[in-house]
């Protein structure tokens, strides 16, 4: 599956990378690439939680922080994660039109 996808950094989840047309490729190839894909899309929600666990974290931090510069800091490091969220629930809603974010 390593030709098929690739690992994000960002959103800590290997995504689709499929350099040829959906139709072109072998029907086990397809069936297989759909599957590693569900796998990986059972794991969204536990990544998810992470992230807010996280951010809540850095709430906290922010709660209880005087320092203007640090309190910056961490309101981006908040925001940032909650970009990550949105995009994996994003990619976590994709299912059914799956083959047309592969050719992404």
């Amino acid at each position: 599956m390593e030709k098929y996808f690739h690992h994000n950094d960002r959103l800590g989840i290997q995504l689709p990378s499929i350099d040829k047309e959906w139709d072109s490729l072998p029907e086990d190839a397809r069936q297989s690439i759909l599957l590693h894909w569900e796998r990986i899309r059972g794991m969204i929600p536990d990544r998810i939680h992470d992230l807010e666990k996280c951010i809540n974290t850095k709430q906290e931090q922010l709660n209880n922080e005087a320092d203007f510069e640090r309190s910056c800091q961490l309101n981006s490091e908040i925001a940032d994660l909650a970009s990550t969220i949105n995009d994996l629930w994003l990619w976590f809603r994709t299912k059914q039109d799956v083959t047309e974010k592969m050719h992404m």
